[in-house]
């Protein structure tokens, strides 16, 4: 069964949704800073991932938590945004091998808080993937999967302090990654069909001479 948040975000760029949280006071509108487009292209072409997340938690081979059993790869949900939390390292955390498995599996498309691998073999795949950058090396020598499906932490740029819940949605583009907290997703939408509507009428106005002081105040109301 289709989910219905998907549906109705599927006409909205990240930009949308994150003006629409930003109305709601959510910090940064949602947007998740230093991640971009790799594959099919680099920050370019149309595309744009939309669905729930669902989470990967790496933690240094340090740490004291188990590494998890099996390969969460092969229990990925239809649909989902995979999304991969890695401490810093210049290691890979998500290879061509994964991308396979994932979009057999029917995900939508991976964003990755660490660096990717075998980058032409996503792109040969067609499959979308957002990273912070490219690796050459395998992630088992210095990280492990400690989590899958659970709360994990992005800890970006400028002080940027997120908790991303499996089950939140992900929108993603040229734009960057937006995360959409499944609890306010019923209040975003609502504001975002508004907002679109009258940037285009703003558009429409400024390039037929209006300034944007006058068209933001007659079409936006401020």
């Amino acid at each position: 069964m289709a989910d219905p948040i998907v549906q109705q975000l599927a006409d909205f760029t990240a930009c949308d949704v994150a003006d629409a949280l930003l109305k709601l006071k959510h910090p940064n509108g949602g947007f998740l800073a230093g991640i971009t487009l790799w594959s099919p292209e680099r920050q370019a072409g149309p595309a744009k991932i939309v669905g729930p997340v669902y989470t990967v938690k790496y933690a240094l081979n340090s740490d004291p938590a188990p590494k998890v059993d099996g390969h969460y790869i092969d229990t990925i949900p239809a649909g989902a945004v995979v999304f991969i939390s890695s401490p810093v390292t210049p290691n890979a955390v998500f290879g061509g091998l994964m991308s396979t498995r994932a979009q057999y599996r029917g995900a939508v498309g991976t964003v990755i808080d660490g660096r990717l691998r075998d980058l032409q073999e996503h792109r040969d795949l067609g499959y979308p993937v957002f990273a912070r950058d490219v690796s050459t090396t395998a992630p088992q020598e210095v990280v492990k999967v400690v989590g899958v499906d659970v709360p994990v932490h992005f800890a970006g740029t400028h002080s940027q302090d997120v908790t991303i819940q499996p089950g939140d949605y992900i929108v993603a583009d040229l734009n960057g990654v937006v995360v959409l907290p499944k609890a306010l997703a019923a209040q975003a939408i609502p504001l975002m069909q508004p907002q679109v509507s009258a940037d285009e009428q703003m558009a429409a106005a400024i390039k037929e001479g209006m300034s944007f002081v006058e068209a933001s105040k007659k079409f936006r109301g401020k």
